[in-house]
């Protein structure tokens, strides 16, 4: 069964006051996400991954011994994080639960300590890519960033907060200031309830 672009969990101005603009919205999510979709649709089609879900095709396809990742991973891999991204996000949830706020302390020092450790990854992210604030198998707590799709299941972690930094998520927004973009992002847009309830 082919996938199908998930529609926004909220409305395309709902983060418009937040620093995420409708027209930004329409071009990541309606332009962007949906051309991973059909051609992630159009590349699986008839292969032996047709059928598979997409974290199944993730794992299965990525390449870690290759900088450049095939085209079926390419575009299943960023319908996945844009599924996971818009999520993350939302009009609500700024206060953040207790319990990840207990997670980050234990594992950071303190909440601003892992907002600079990911504003600095995602800053420092050559070219196209995330930062991501992942759960590691024994349970401790990371902050990484990944080069153009690849993602934290790759490497059999769990993705909490991911933020995307290829440039369509920002330019319109905030032109070429990504650490402006990163920062409002954590300050504005990130909806803590959710990334609270991936803890697991």
């Amino acid at each position: 069964m082919a996938f199908e672009l998930p529609d926004l969990p909220y409305a395309h101005d709902a983060l418009a006051a937040k620093g995420m603009s409708a027209e930004t919205m329409e071009y990541h999510h309606d332009l962007h996400h949906n051309a991973y979709v059909t051609n992630g649709n159009k590349l699986i089609e008839g292969s032996d991954w047709a059928g598979k879900s997409l974290e199944e095709i993730i794992v299965g396809t990525y390449d870690a011994s290759s900088v450049a990742q095939n085209g079926i991973f390419n575009n299943i891999s960023q319908l996945w994080n844009h599924n996971e991204f818009w999520k993350m996000m939302g009009p609500n949830g700024d206060v953040m639960p207790g319990d990840l706020e207990k997670a980050l302390v234990e594992n950071f020092g303190s909440v601003d300590e892992f907002k600079s450790q990911f504003s600095a990854a995602g800053a420092g992210q050559f070219g196209s890519g995330w930062a991501w604030l992942v759960k590691n198998a024994d349970g401790s707590l990371a902050v990484t960033k990944t080069e153009n799709g690849v993602n934290p299941l790759c490497f059999g972690q769990t993705a909490l907060l991911g933020c995307d930094v290829w440039e369509h998520s920002y330019y319109i927004d905030f032109r070429n200031k990504r650490p402006a973009y990163l920062s409002n992002f954590l300050d504005n847009l990130v909806d803590w309830e959710n990334v609270a309830s991936r803890l697991g």
